[in-house]
């Protein structure tokens, strides 16, 4: 058996074993008319048969062997690069097979788009060992991203977008940070969705080139442009793109728009279910009908529509405020240390928005917007309410957010997160305190409570949540918040 081949066998012996642990005992025999549609019918009908857990196995097998294969797929598309050469000319190998270059060679060869194939040909040869002038091997560029696509443990897009970041620092970037981000985004991209990886890797880039920042930045700015374009079926249609200093104003308006009107909907049919439940068997003229306390109209408008409905507001809100320059601006929550305030040097996080953000623009939004900055217990600020309120302050929530990251639970921008307590108010008599505290998204926070999901934060800030019996019998404990989805100082993972 050839051994580099091995993963692959490896990988369709489990599926095998999988899919077929995942399938009842006894099943009936195909009919005649199954027997002739042939394999692909017989696969969807062992989909069909396999219980929730078999089907859950069976698709991270799948998973694995994917990722697996697109591994070997990267390192083929590296070496036809290789041997594809600019300076070869007709010699190399992409035109001697009739392409114009090892891209869209590639691209036929797996039927995908260039696009595909040209990330496929990056990874394969950021990640493939290299030769010097003299004949020597050396070690690949990118090490730690090559082993952990040759383990199956990230997407050929995950490699991609961490080795693209560092070529772009390279030059400018400490090669032993750089290399101990690679390392960590590595790691980072084994554990977490590509979407937050993205995230990671664009606050990863700000800090390995903090001087690129600013250049970064002006040239997200001045590609900044909004297209209106009235449609022949009477519609207007509006295509934006925004920097993060111009759209983090515009993005938080229509939110805190949109956050009413959903939590109104939602408090209007809390009260209908109360009522319902006290009205259960009463009747006569005493009694309260439902109806009484619902809205006049049903709003089931969904969240694009109350986007451009809270966008209308805005705008119809200004052509009648005859003192726009005077009225406040919109607030905003900036993330940053004093350091880079005070001396204008590194960067900066606005909530709800991914892109890192110079300090020459975290010191524009603290002279022309309302800005709140991030205190962590400092000053004369209480950050622990104890039983004296039940909500929790616009300064907890906001050093929650600092020390969670956004949804504790699935790492969901904290722009999208409300403030909870660990311990219930009402049930557990829990305070208002931040160690009692937690970031959720609403859909989090509903698993949470109904599953019965237990959640600690350690001495260290660190967010635990122990599943229930039924998620996992042996209720390990799963790390969340900031230092899950987060990136750690670099000092601080030696």
């Amino acid at each position: 058996m050839n051994q580099p081949l091995q993963p692959l066998h490896d990988d369709l012996a489990s599926l095998a074993a999988v899919w077929d642990g995942a399938l009842p005992a006894f099943r009936p025999a195909a009919t005649a008319d199954e027997s002739a549609a042939g394999a692909e019918a017989g696969a969807q009908a062992d989909f069909e048969a396999m219980s929730v857990a078999g089907l859950m196995s069976t698709t991270d097998a799948l998973g694995q062997l994917v990722r697996h294969a697109n591994a070997f797929l990267a390192r083929a598309a590296g070496e036809v690069a290789r041997r594809s050469p600019v300076q070869a000319g007709r010699d190399g190998l992409a035109k001697q097979q009739g392409f114009a270059n090892p891209t869209r060679l590639v691209a036929s060869a797996t039927g995908g788009s260039i696009m595909e194939a040209s990330r496929l040909v990056s990874v394969g040869t950021a990640t493939a060992t290299r030769q010097s002038l003299t004949g020597q091997v050396l070690p690949p560029a990118h090490p730690h991203v090559g082993a952990a696509l040759t383990a199956g443990l990230i997407s050929v897009e995950a490699a991609s977008a961490i080795t693209t970041m560092l070529a772009r620092v390279a030059r400018r970037a400490d090669p032993v940070d750089a290399e101990a981000m690679e390392e960590l985004l590595a790691q980072k991209a084994a554990e977490i969705p590509l979407d937050l990886l993205f995230r990671l890797i664009r606050e990863a880039e700000a800090r390995l080139d903090q001087d690129g920042v600013a250049p970064r930045e002006e040239e997200l700015r001045s590609d900044r442009r909004v297209h209106i374009v009235q449609r022949r079926n009477g519609m207007t249609r509006m295509i934006a793109d925004m920097d993060p200093e111009t759209a983090a104003p515009v993005k938080a308006a229509i939110e805190a728009v949109v956050t009413h009107t959903l939590r109104a909907r939602r408090d209007a049919e809390h009260r209908q279910d109360r009522r319902r439940a006290g009205n259960t068997g009463q009747s006569g003229e005493g009694a309260v009908c439902a109806d009484d306390d619902a809205p006049l109209f049903e709003d089931t408008r969904t969240i694009p529509q109350l986007q451009a409905d809270a966008l209308t507001m805005i705008a119809s809100h200004v052509l009648g405020c005859d003192q726009v320059p005077a009225a406040p601006s919109t607030t905003l929550v900036v993330r940053t240390n004093l350091e880079t305030l005070m001396e204008g040097v590194g960067f900066g996080q606005i909530d709800g928005i991914d892109q890192p953000v110079s300090a020459g623009t975290i010191r524009r939004l603290a002279a022309n917007a309302g800005i709140i900055p991030m205190v962590m217990g400092t000053g004369s600020i209480p950050l622990d309410q104890g039983r004296a309120a039940r909500l929790f302050s616009p300064a907890q929530r906001i050093a929650l957010g600092e020390r969670d990251g956004g949804c504790a639970c699935c790492g969901l921008d904290v722009a999208y997160a409300q403030a909870h307590h660990i311990a219930w108010w009402k049930r557990d008599t829990g305070p208002t305190n931040l160690s009692n505290g937690v970031m959720l998204c609403p859909p989090c926070h509903v698993r949470m409570h109904n599953d019965g999901w237990v959640i600690r934060v350690d001495k260290h800030g660190r967010v635990w949540f122990t599943p229930p019996p039924h998620v996992d019998p042996d209720q390990k404990p799963r790390l969340g918040g900031k230092a899950r989805y987060g990136l750690p100082d670099l000092d601080a993972t030696g």
